[in-house]
C-alpha cells in the first residue's frame, strides 16, 4: 500500500502526539514503554522522508527524551546529539525555541548518564538560549524542563 506524502505527514504527526499521551501517563506498562520507543521511531521514519530540518530535530529530541524517561542514557545521547546536529546545520528552518530545546535534551540525556559537569553546561547554554526567545509560550515549557533536570 502507497501512503502519500500528505498520509506520511499526518502518521508522522499522529505517532509524535501519541508518544506524549505515554510520556504522561502516570502508570507505564513495560508494553507501554515498548510502544513509546517504536511509536517515537516511527514518527522520525516518516519525518525522514516528508518532513524538513526542523522536523528531523524536533523527532531526534523526543527519540532523546523518550530514552531519558526510560534511563537509557546511549540512545538519549546520541538522538540528543542528533537534534543539535539538525538544529545547527539548518538554522533557516528553525524556531527560536529548537536551539535551547536542543541543549535541553543534551542536557537530559548527560543526566542520565551520570556526568554532571556535561548535565550543567548544556542546562546553563539552553537557559542562555531560551531566555533569548520573546514569546512566552514558548518559552515557558522548556524553561520548566530545563529546571526540572538534575541528577
Amino acid at each position: 500500500m502507497a501512503i502519500d506524502e500528505k498520509g506520511r505527514r499526518q502518521i508522522a504527526a499522529a505517532l509524535f502526539n501519541h508518544v506524549w499521551t505515554l510520556l504522561n501517563k502516570l502508570e507505564r506498562s513495560v508494553e507501554d514503554d515498548d510502544e513509546m520507543v517504536h511509536a517515537a521511531h516511527a514518527s522520525a521514519y516518516h519525518w525522514l522522508d516528508v518532513g524538513n530540518a526542523a522536523n528531523r530535530a524536533r523527532s531526534e529530541w523526543q527519540c532523546s527524551r523518550v530514552y531519558a524517561v526510560l534511563g537509557r542514557a546511549e540512545p538519549s545521547l546520541h538522538h540528543a546529539r542528533r537534534c543539535l546536529h539538525f538544529v545547527e546545520s539548518s538554522s533557516g528552518e528553525m524556531e527560536e525555541w529548537d536551539l535551547p530545546a536542543a541543549y535541553e535534551a543534551l542536557a537530559r540525556a548527560h543526566a542520565v548518564a551520570g556526568d554532571r559537569a556535561e548535565m550543567e553546561r548544556y542546562r546553563a547554554l539552553g537557559l542562555e538560549a531560551i531566555a533569548k526567545v520573546a514569546d512566552e509560550e514558548d518559552r515557558a515549557p522548556i524553561e520548566s524542563d530545563l529546571a526540572g533536570i538534575g541528577l
